[in-house]
């Protein structure tokens, strides 16, 4: 894989951005696109410093993408920057204009950890006549209820961040998962979902009860649990099950040895 650090200006944001990119060596393009989220407190650099991504798709003909997402949960802020958009539209857009880089849905596809798996869910959903596969690990998917007493435990600086972010009552907005999904389900553009949480992550109550609204609304998808915790031990591990799942949802084939 060839390894590259992009620097440039998004007019979504107004701003200078960056992103880490890991381009395949191997195979013909133009190339199908994983776009991987970070968590909270993360950049666009930490797959790369704390994973094994690089060796773990050296054989697949992916381009995989690592956008800095700050603190933003890759929504549209109230009254701010549409981090949803910019990731949603904007970065795939430059992408495909500067790589090659396919430019359709059954080419693109999105993932990530705890505020990125939120995230991952958020556009992947939100735009979902854009992405054909989706993967959360450890996902902050139900930080949009004030109310969740996982969040509380973080404190009132913490959910006055939030608030800046989702406004004062994000249920039923369009940072609700469950609004995206039902709207994604009414428009026949579901994508596939695959969603894991450690059976000792902090955040493991809230993935079982997202997974719970799922299944009680009907709606397709994986849900897993395994040993561990929120850490990259564990998302090392796991994106491995990821990239498996987004691969046959691509359709790609290693490269022959």
């Amino acid at each position: 894989m060839a390894w590259t650090t992009l620097h440039w200006y998004s007019n979504i944001l107004g701003k200078q951005t960056s992103a880490e990119v890991l381009l395949p060596e191997t195979g013909q393009g133009p190339f199908a696109t994983f776009y991987l989220l970070h968590g909270l407190g993360d950049d666009a650099t930490m797959w790369m410093r704390r994973s094994r991504i690089e060796w773990y798709v050296r054989d697949l003909p992916l381009i995989v993408v690592m956008p800095d997402g700050y603190r933003s949960f890759y929504t549209h802020h109230e009254g701010g920057p549409d981090y949803a958009r910019h990731i949603g539209e904007e970065l795939p857009t430059f992408i495909e204009h500067h790589f090659q880089a396919r430019a359709e849905r059954s080419a693109r596809s999105i993932g990530g950890l705890s505020m990125g798996g939120y995230g991952a869910l958020r556009i992947g959903l939100g735009y979902a006549e854009r992405f054909c596969s989706v993967n959360s690990h450890s996902g902050a998917v139900c930080w949009q209820d004030f109310s969740n007493p996982t969040l509380v435990a973080r404190g009132r600086a913490f959910t006055d961040e939030l608030r800046r972010i989702f406004g004062d009552d994000p249920r039923g907005s369009d940072h609700d998962l469950m609004v995206q999904v039902r709207r994604s389900l009414a428009a026949g553009t579901l994508p596939e979902l695959l969603i894991d949480c450690g059976e000792e992550d902090f955040l493991i109550e809230d993935n079982r009860s997202f997974h719970r609204e799922l299944k009680a609304a009907k709606v397709p998808h994986t849900y897993r649990e395994y040993a561990g915790g929120h850490t990259w031990d564990y998302w090392d591990t796991h994106i491995q099950n990821s990239l498996a799942f987004h691969a046959r949802n691509l359709q790609l084939q290693p490269a022959a040895k």
